[in-house]
């Protein structure tokens, strides 16, 4: 079975994610979710299991329709590919609306509500 594969920090997990695997969900693919095992900062505040464990609570429904699944993997400094391999590599462009939505700024009130709280 073949799966459209995103590779990503997920930190955290937002409706702009979620726009760009309904691309190919919505064409009756499935999606591999490879979240990039990365060292915690303040970019990155959540380790790879606990994203792995937000991505998989929001997408509950399509994980157990087979539709979605989501890994860990070592962290990567690029992606190759030979000729010929057998998959395609597709860029999706959101429109204004979801290219506006910056993890940045929602972990930015993430840690304001924490530090308020």
């Amino acid at each position: 079975m073949k799966y459209s594969m995103f590779i990503g920090r997920w930190q955290p997990w937002h409706d702009g994610h979620r726009w760009l695997i309904d691309q190919r969900l919505t064409l009756g693919k499935k999606v591999l979710i490879c979240v990039r095992e990365v060292s915690e900062d303040d970019s990155n505040p959540y380790n790879p299991i606990e994203v792995k464990k937000n991505i998989e609570n929001e997408l509950c429904d399509l994980i157990a329709l087979g539709k979605v699944k989501v890994i860990i993997i070592p962290d990567i400094e690029s992606i190759n590919y030979g000729r010929g391999v057998g998959y395609d590599i597709i860029e999706h462009k959101p429109p204004k609306k979801i290219s506006k939505i910056s993890a940045t700024k929602i972990r930015e009130k993430l840690i304001k509500g924490k530090n308020e709280g």
